[in-house]
């Protein structure tokens, strides 16, 4: 395996961050220190804290909307709206969901979304009816 020097980050996680050891180097390059980082789309921090992470997710949920938006202005019918969201908002609000989510504070969440207790029809109309609204 060929390690790519430049994009190799080192992370220190929890209360070795206090008292940091030695820097790490790799064939000579120092390996450089991070306290944030995005590794498969999900932002870590070392405080293991999710803010930036939701702030991301918040922002990219936020540009999609405005074209949801767009397409109720312009007429678009709600199946066309619906599907919209499943294929373009929905994604994103739902990717690496079981590692982050379980995680968050209870004031980075609105409600908790229980799809174990309904259908996950419904939990879509939910949904597009709150997106609608917004609208």
């Amino acid at each position: 395996m060929i390690v790519n020097n430049r994009k190799s980050k080192e992370m220190l996680i929890g209360p070795i961050f206090k008292d940091p050891p030695l820097y790490v180097t790799f064939c000579g390059t120092l390996v450089e220190r991070v306290t944030t980082l995005k590794l498969l789309g999900v932002h870590l921090a070392n405080n293991l804290k999710w803010t930036q992470h939701v702030d991301a997710i918040s922002s990219k949920v936020s540009s999609r909307l405005y074209f949801l938006k767009q397409l109720k202005r312009s007429g678009t019918g709600p199946e066309d709206l619906l599907c919209f969201y499943i294929t373009v908002i929905w994604p994103v609000l739902e990717y690496a969901c079981p590692v982050w989510h379980s995680s968050l504070a209870a004031a980075q969440t609105d409600t908790q979304v229980a799809t174990a207790e309904g259908d996950e029809n419904n939990l879509l109309r939910k949904r597009l009816y709150v997106v609608a609204d917004f609208c």
